[in-house]
Order: structure tokens, then C-alpha cells, then sequence
């Protein structure tokens, strides 16, 4: 979608994903929340290509690193520390307020920017989505059985819905899809459809 506007994609997951990478690497414990906090405020986290190429962690380029099964779990428990959320949620913001963006991310209607102009709410069945993410995964050369998937992304999602600070929540002016039988391109030409009724204009890659 944000290829076809021209607007910048900001994959907030990517970015807690990087924040989790650093704290692994620095062999923080992922019970300490204060020190996590700190890796999540000092990491220089950039997306570059409109956040559709490179994924660079302090100057480093963790595309592929922070796809790692060990980052994904490690990311999913950080995402629930108030002070990671709330170093996060500013550089977000920074990215946003450039203006012409889509962002990705489990609170971005919610608490990321509320007054968002579109909010949509994708949603999908435990099936479908433990499907595509071993597809995925197995693009990567990962090996992973679907019942393991399946459970990790329920854990996942009780996790994000019952923590404290923003949870997984449906804005109240969110328009919902559920994208269980629809393909890629008919997810984007159907957010792309929302987009342009709420005036949304395609812009040149330089502007």
C-alpha cells in the first residue's frame, strides 16, 4: 500500500524487533525493565527506502538478523515493558509527523496517533495466520511446525491484549477486515480503496 501511494512505511514491529536484537546482543535480561528501557532508548533505529528496504540497528543493517525465532520471542516480551513502549512510540511519532505514512503495529490507532486520518483493523483466523507465518518462515529456510506457530502466535496475542500499558485493542473508528480469504493484493487494493475515499493522494517517492 504504501508503495503504490508513496508514502512512508513504518513497521513498528521491525523497530521492536531491532530494540529486542540490541538487548540480546548487550545480554540484558528480559526481565530487567530498566535496563531495557535504556537499550531501547539509546538504539539509532532507521528504515530506509520509504521503510520498505534496509532495517539498520546503530548505523547496521538486522533486515534478516532481527527475523530471527530468538528475536521474535525476545521482542514479543519487551513490546510489553511500559518504558521500551514509551521510547518507541516517540520515534514513531517522529516518523509520522513527516507526514504521508502508513504505520504497522498492534497500538497505532490507539495510542501512536489516534487522530489518524484511516485506521484499519486487519484481522484473520488462528488458522490462516499460523499458515502464513510458516510460509514465511519457511521462505527464510526456517523450519517450524504449524501447531508450534499456532501456539506462539496465541501466546502472543494474550500477551498484547491483557499488558497494561496499550493493549491490543480495536479503535473505536477503526474499520475492520477480515483478510482470512483474501489474497495480498486484494488486502491492498481494499485499504487503498479506504484510503483514497478519506482523500488520501499518491505522492512522487521524492516528495
Amino acid at each position: 500500500m504504501a508503495e503504490r501511494l508513496g508514502y512512508t512505511y513504518i513497521d513498528s514491529g521491525a523497530m521492536y524487533r531491532a530494540a529486542a536484537l540490541g538487548a540480546l546482543r548487550s545480554d540484558v535480561p528480559l526481565d530487567d525493565h530498566d535496563a531495557l528501557e535504556r537499550v531501547a532508548e539509546l538504539a539509532s533505529i532507521e528504515l530506509e527506502d520509504l521503510g520498505r528496504g534496509r532495517v539498520l540497528l546503530n548505523g547496521e543493517d538486522v533486515t534478516e538478523a532481527i527475523r530471527a525465532p530468538e528475536v521474535t520471542a525476545a521482542s514479543s516480551v519487551m513490546s510489553t515493558v511500559p518504558g521500551v513502549r514509551r521510547a518507541l512510540v516517540r520515534q514513531q511519532r517522529e516518523f509520522g509527523e513527516r507526514g504521508g505514512c502508513v504505520m504497522e503495529g498492534r497500538d497505532i490507532g490507539t495510542v501512536v496517533f489516534p487522530d489518524a486520518d484511516l485506521k484499519v483493523f486487519l484481522v484473520a483466523s488462528l488458522e490462516v495466520r499460523a499458515e502464513r507465518r510458516r510460509l514465511e518462515l519457511e521462505s527464510r529456510g526456517v523450519d517450524a511446525s504449524l501447531g508450534d506457530i499456532s501456539e506462539e502466535i496465541a501466546d502472543r496475542d494474550r500477551r498484547d491484549s491483557t499488558r497494561t500499558d496499550s493493549p491490543l485493542r480495536k479503535a473505536d473508528d477503526a474499520v475492520e477486515i477480515d483478510t482470512s480469504p483474501l489474497t495480498i493484493e486484494e488486502q491492498v487494493d481494499e485499504v487503498i480503496r479506504l484510503a483514497r475515499e478519506r482523500g488520501a493522494k499518491e505522492m512522487s517517492r521524492g516528495s
